[in-house]
């Protein structure tokens, strides 16, 4: 099937989902209604994008006809004119077309929970997941995303054992999930008296956050308890039990196994704020949990291991004294270590979307 069948294809999709959003009945199934909505969204993008096509397309073979088979002369230098400015728009546009003709993944436009742990390294390793986060807040802030810390807890000489956080924005998860994975540095720690260089290393998740109807939650089972919330804030810091701390005993749909899952939430002054962004938290782990399987598959299929897989993957290293950064998922490396340490991580993850969209094309033999 070429790129014009499959855009006529699209064009009946779009007009039954047009039709489908109005529907009483879709609207009163919210979780239907959303899907459909996001949906509708994204295959009008495809369409508009479509329609550039196919209009150079149409513009172009006109032209042609013209300049083969007209006489008049001012007419076929028209016509000329016209072939020389289509014809090497043409390719971009059908690239254009063809990357948004694959199959979405439905999780790139959510808002994401991130976690940063300290791994192996002792007292580095929280230093450099301190690194990595401010490497993070940085890129967010020049790239227009929200953050809000949930929880954290710091390291003994600086940086996090571990810290949990919201990233909200435009295409978020689809922008960070390639930064999954465990990252590995190479340097002389600054408790390191010889000189010498050690590698610690750091693991970074990034789940989509799920929306309430996509994962059922008894809450009568959840186990709720509060505590004094540490940290500066005032009069109330370790007098007001606004901490939550959750406990939920989950069930594995696929092995039956049960798993108690524990969430801690300080984000807050407000007890109850607490408690719905805990829950925010139990739905989204609920989520990455059950959905696990489906990213296997997926990752089985193809071959660049990009975004999904294995999360215990070594997928970057950061060499402090050659200034160097490579990401071993695709062979990247570049020599701008301190600048890439100050938030600038486009360059990576546009290569690595390139390498995952190729992969895809291949799938889709587009």
């Amino acid at each position: 099937m070429n790129i014009l069948e499959r855009i006529d294809g699209l064009e009946a999709k779009f007009h039954e989902v047009s039709l489908l959003i109005t529907d009483p009945a879709v609207i009163a199934d919210q979780a239907r209604y959303v899907r459909l909505n996001r949906e509708y969204r994204d295959l009008e993008r495809v369409l508009e994008s479509a329609e550039k096509y196919k209009k150079a397309v149409n513009n172009l073979a006109e032209a042609k006809e013209i300049f083969y088979n007209e006489s008049d002369a001012d007419l076929r230098e028209m016509a000329r004119a016209e072939i020389d400015e289509l014809e090497p728009q043409i390719p971009a546009l059908e690239e254009e077309v063809k990357l948004m003709l694959l199959p979405q993944d439905p999780e790139d436009g959510k808002n994401v929970v991130m976690e940063i742990r300290a791994g192996t390294g002792g007292d580095e390793a929280s230093i450099f997941a301190g690194d990595l986060f401010r490497m993070y807040s940085k890129y967010f802030e020049t790239h227009g995303m929200k953050m809000t810390v949930s929880s954290f807890s710091e390291g003994a000489v600086g940086g996090f054992k571990e810290i949990i956080f919201n990233v909200s924005g435009e295409n978020v998860y689809g922008t960070l999930k390639y930064e999954s994975g465990v990252h590995r540095v190479q340097r002389v720690p600054v408790t390191e008296t010889q000189g010498r260089v050690h590698t610690s290393a750091a693991t970074v998740a990034v789940l989509p956050e799920a929306d309430e109807f996509e994962v059922h939650i008894n809450e009568g089972e959840i186990k709720w308890e509060t505590f004094r919330s540490g940290g500066a804030g005032g009069q109330n810091v370790n007098k007001v039990e606004s901490g939550v701390r959750l406990r939920y005993n989950w069930k594995n749909p696929n092995t039956g196994e049960v798993q108690e899952i524990l969430i801690e939430c300080t984000e807050t002054r407000d007890q109850p704020k607490n408690k719905e962004r805990a829950l925010s938290r139990l739905r989204t782990q609920i989520y990455d949990k059950e959905h696990q399987k489906y990213i296997d598959d997926i990752a089985a299929r193809r071959k660049t291991m990009v975004s999904t897989g294995d999360r215990s993957a070594k997928i970057r290293t950061y060499n402090y004294p050659q200034g160097r950064i490579t990401d071993h998922r695709i062979g990247y490396t570049i020599y701008n270590l301190p600048a890439f340490m100050d938030g600038e991580i486009q360059g990576v993850i546009d290569a690595l979307q390139v390498a995952e969209n190729a992969e895809r094309m291949k799938e889709s033999e587009l």
